[in-house]
């Protein structure tokens, strides 16, 4: 069953979205879009979405996104560089 749900995001303190890594991943491992949201149980448009910057993922999709990329959530969110640019807006 997919999960379409938007509820819990990884916003920064000002109410930003948070830049990632889904689609450079998911393209050095010559995954489709598609592909990608069958392996994480989510529509293809989630993907769309979060690739865009338009949509951050609870911290489950974030984890099984980084599970599929073998790779940290840190990682896959660079939140140390989202951090430094959210302390920089204060």
């Amino acid at each position: 069953m997919k999960d379409t749900s938007r509820e819990a995001c990884f916003i920064s303190h000002g109410g930003e979205l948070v830049k990632n890594k889904v689609k450079e991943l998911r393209t050095v491992a010559n995954l489709t879009q598609q592909q990608l949201a069958d392996l994480v149980c989510v529509s293809s448009r989630t993907i769309i979405s979060l690739e865009k910057g338009q949509y951050n993922p609870s911290i489950m999709l974030a984890y099984k996104i980084a599970c599929v990329f073998n790779t940290t959530i840190e990682d896959l969110y660079d939140l140390k560089e989202n951090l430094e640019n959210e302390e920089k807006d204060i």
